[in-house]
């Protein structure tokens, strides 16, 4: 026995899946903390940027500190190892980005 249709036409359909889909998405940016973006879609969204870039660097400084932590509770053979060289190369990578997003912001 087929279902009862919920809406009246494909349209109808697709205007509550476009519905649905924006108020999932203002609920994913209301969960971040980020600022909606401006109403007139010319107008740059500074402020959601910066918020944006703003969560990124604290997320990637958190990140490198537990690198760095993690490489200095590891004993010298490791850290002088192929694996610890690695390891370091990342972290300087990782503080490259960390101080492009702090020029981003300033």
């Amino acid at each position: 026995m087929p279902q009862p249709k919920i809406h009246a036409s494909n349209a109808a359909r697709q205007a509550a899946f476009r519905a649905r889909r924006d108020q999932t998405r203002q609920k994913e940016l209301a969960a971040k903390g980020l600022p909606s973006l401006p109403s007139i879609p010319t107008l740059p969204g500074w402020a959601r940027w910066n918020a944006s870039f703003q969560a990124a660097h604290e997320l990637i400084s958190y990140s490198l500190s537990e690198m760095q932590d993690y490489f200095e509770d590891r004993s010298e053979n490791w850290q002088e190892s192929e694996r610890g060289g690695s390891h370091q190369e990342k972290i300087t990578s990782v503080e490259a980005v960390v101080d492009a997003l702090s020029d981003l912001l300033s």
